[in-house]
C-alpha cells in the first residue's frame, strides 16, 4: 500500500494552494498517496505516513503554520515532515531577506525538524488584494507578477518521495 502523505498548506491568495497543489501531483505521479489540503481544515493526522506543510509568508512569518504546528506537534513528531514557504524573497533585491524567510520557516516548524525545506517565490496580483494590502505592496515596492518556478517545485518533490516514505 502506498504511503499516505498530507500536503497541507495556508494561503491568502492562492499562490502556495498552487504550489502545494503540484507538490502533491508530483507525489502522486511517483506512487504515494497524496493529498493537499487548506491546513484550516486539517481536524487530525491520523492515517498519515509523512506530512509536507507549506505557508505563505506575510510580515515576516509564514501564516497559520506555527499554531497547526503546536496544535498537532504530537502526531508531526511520529512521521517525517517536510515545509516550504512561499514569498518574495526569493525574488527581491533586499539583501538579507532570504535569510529571515529560512528562520522564520525553521521557527515556525520548531521543534520538528524537517526532512527537507524549501523557500519558492510567489506569485502577487495586486488586482485580487483588498485596498489595505495593495497600499502595503506599493509602500514596499514588492515585485509583482507571477514568479513561481514550477520546475523547481517538482524537482524538490520528487526529492521528496524517498525521504516521505522511508
Amino acid at each position: 500500500m502506498a504511503a499516505r502523505i498530507l500536503v497541507a498548506y495556508a494561503t491568502k491568495y492562492g499562490s502556495t494552494a498552487g504550489i502545494a497543489g503540484a507538490i502533491a501531483k508530483e507525489l502522486a505521479g511517483a506512487g504515494l498517496d497524496a493529498t493537499a489540503v487548506d491546513l484550516m481544515s486539517v481536524g487530525s493526522l491520523e492515517g498519515y505516513d509523512g506530512v509536507v506543510l507549506g505557508a505563505p509568508v506575510y510580515m515576516g512569518r509564514p501564516l497559520d503554520l506555527a499554531p497547526f504546528v503546536a496544535r498537532h506537534a504530537d502526531a508531526l513528531s511520529r512521521v517525517p515532515v517536510a515545509a516550504f514557504a512561499v514569498g518574495l524573497a526569493p525574488v527581491s533585491p533586499k539583501a538579507g531577506q532570504l535569510e529571515q524567510v529560512r528562520t522564520a520557516l525553521s521557527g515556525a516548524v520548531a521543534p520538528l525538524v524537517p526532512v527537507a525545506t524549501a523557500i519558492f517565490p510567489g506569485a502577487l496580483d495586486p488586482s485580487r488584494m483588498g485596498l489595505a494590502d495593495r497600499a502595503v505592496v506599493r509602500l514596499i515596492g514588492a515585485p509583482t507578477g507571477d514568479h513561481r518556478d514550477w520546475e523547481a517545485v517538482a524537482a524538490w518533490a520528487r526529492e521528496l518521495v524517498s525521504r516521505l516514505s522511508a
